[in-house]
């Protein structure tokens, strides 16, 4: 399966309704804890944990909340969620002590709980009874998990805050600040979105800055409202109340550039008790920053066209086409494996080319009139023009130029990456996310000029296009595998690493008695995140999307 980022397709295909990958962020709260200590009360941690091949393997973990039997965790959770598969998870509650961490001996465990992944987004939130071992209720404990998809085109916001002259709630010191975000429900309940760290001893503290998502801080709804409300820590977790303060996104977002904005902190009870009071201290966002998340759809649908190249190999190790033991032999009732592996692809690959035009290349033959060796040539010998009508228009290209050339070598497929980088680097010149470039190599064994094809793959890395090789027949492809760089880095002879990783290379072989789009899937499922990776390193957005509905293969690809 491919895993997609961010409310992506994972992957192309319309013919695999395959379910597509969301991320959910979990929210956990808790009440009515048992107390194990002492002295103050438990300080709670959640461990959460995911169930893989029967085994329960810890997913992550909350931070510890002191001498609290009610905590709400700012802590969020994101998990994967696929809605073909049940997916087991259990939220274990710790009493942690300092530096020994949490420890999970049976006496400082609080409970846990068992649901799956469906449950909570189904019911976006639920609440069940904390267990000890043996299926014993934890006393009268709960927890409560709230579910949040992150939607495709959700972005997420820097913000940075600082106070100053907070009122002092401490006898011997100053106030130990700490502010709390909490976004304000349709249904006036309130969300804890995040809580910032405690400065020490500080009436005009400044805190780090933190990103937050626009969905969790105000479900991407400009106006929502939001409380704000500023602390005075206390390590017993009876924190002293200094004030707060309502906003919306919208009114935060005036903060950017050198702009600032502040607010009044107000304590409701001061207001009414003392006749002068203007406010208990001031709190002022510095800076905000807009990141905007966009997915593979967000830009198809903008309009972006992906432009489709074919190259195939005509060297001499192919075998005469004129025998039938050769991989370029045109038999009349069944395709051979270089006209199956392009039309699966490049099946896929037209529903989002609104010209439904390919350039196809060849390499490696002594082309007419002159019977020199070329290694990116015109397969329908136009050379100012390589491009067929549709994928038909290549089968029918290649079946007719096989008889007018000479199979040759060697298998040079540096001046085709070389060729088709030329025209994404004039693309990449317009600065809108309208072309991505995708190049199909079929060969039938293990390039000759590697050296040259490493440079060209990382100089291709910085502009917008991916390659894909299909290794035709039954040569030994391990030197292909060095240019998928899945293995590690793939560098060029300098040493100079690729920007992105932008090859993908499989061997026919391997798909040779699946279905055609097992291949297509299976080679085409990284193009979505690498065209993502692309346009968000140029910091393109996606070009507007058309008034006209978008082709119905477009508006739903699974």
């Amino acid at each position: 399966r491919a895993t997609a980022t961010m409310g992506e397709a994972p992957e192309l295909s319309p013919q695999a309704p395959l379910a597509v990958l969301s991320k959910v962020e979990l929210r956990v709260s808790c009440k009515h804890l048992l107390d194990r200590d002492t002295l103050n009360k438990s300080d709670p941690c959640v461990l959460l944990l995911m169930q893989s091949q029967g085994q329960w393997m810890e997913v992550d973990r909350s931070e510890v909340i002191k001498s609290n039997l009610n905590p709400v965790f700012a802590k969020i959770f994101t998990v994967d969620y696929y809605f073909e598969e049940v997916q087991k998870l259990r939220f274990e509650v710790y009493d942690s002590h300092g530096h020994a961490g949490v420890g999970t001996h049976d006496d400082d465990f609080l409970g846990g709980m068992e649901c799956t992944v469906g449950q909570i987004v189904a019911q976006k939130r639920v609440t069940k009874p904390l267990f000890l071992k043996y299926g014993k209720f934890a006393g009268k404990s709960t927890i409560t998990v709230i579910s949040e998809e992150i939607s495709g085109n959700n972005g997420y916001v820097e913000l940075a805050f600082r106070a100053k002259k907070l009122d002092d709630k401490d006898l011997f010191s100053k106030s130990d600040p700490f502010l709390e975000i909490y976004r304000i429900d349709d249904d006036r309940s309130e969300q804890l979105v995040y809580r910032t760290e405690v400065v020490k001893n500080n009436l005009s503290p400044i805190w780090e800055p933190f990103k937050v998502s626009l969905n969790s801080l105000c479900s991407c709804e400009e106006k929502r409202k939001l409380r704000c409300v500023v602390w005075d820590y206390d390590s017993r977790g009876k924190h002293d109340f200094i004030g707060e303060f309502f906003t919306t996104f919208e009114e935060m977002q005036k903060a950017m550039g050198e702009n600032k904005v502040q607010w009044d902190c107000m304590n409701p009870k001061y207001k009414i008790k003392k006749r002068n009071y203007k406010n208990s201290g001031v709190v002022v966002l510095l800076d905000l920053k807009i990141h905007r998340v966009y997915s593979f759809l967000d830009y198809i649908m903008g309009g972006c066209q992906i432009h489709f190249t074919v190259a195939i190999d005509f060297t001499a190790s192919n075998g005469d086409p004129r025998n039938s033991c050769s991989l370029h032999y045109i038999n009349p009732y069944q395709p051979n494996e270089y006209l199956k592996a392009l039309v699966a692809v490049g099946e896929i690959c037209q529903d989002y080319d609104s010209d439904k035009k390919f350039s196809a290349l060849g390499f490696g033959a002594r082309i007419p009139p002159k019977y020199e060796v070329s290694h990116d040539f015109a397969i329908n010998f136009n050379p100012d023009n390589d491009e067929c009508e549709g994928i038909q228009g290549v089968v029918e290209s290649y079946q007719s130029c096989l008889p007018k050339i000479q199979l040759y070598g060697p298998t040079n497929v540096a001046p085709i990456i070389s060729k088709v980088a030329r025209v994404a680097a004039d693309e990449e010149r317009t600065k809108e996310a309208s072309q991505y470039f995708i190049l199909l190599i079929l060969t039938d064994g293990v390039v000759t000029d590697m050296a040259d094809t490493r440079e060209a793959i990382v100089r291709a890395s910085y502009l917008p296009m991916s390659i894909i090789i299909v290794g035709v027949g039954n040569a030994d492809f391990t030197d292909m595998q060095i240019l998928d760089g899945d293995d590690g880095i793939l560098r060029s002879p300098k040493g100079e690493p690729v920007l992105r990783d932008i090859v993908q290379f499989v061997p026919f072989r391997e798909f040779k008695n699946a279905s055609p789009t097992a291949l297509a899937k299976c080679v085409l499922a990284e193009v979505p995140k690498q065209v993502v990776e692309y346009y968000s390193y140029k910091a393109f957005p996606p070009r507007c999307p058309q008034p006209e509905t978008p082709d119905s293969n477009l508006s739903s690809p699974q």
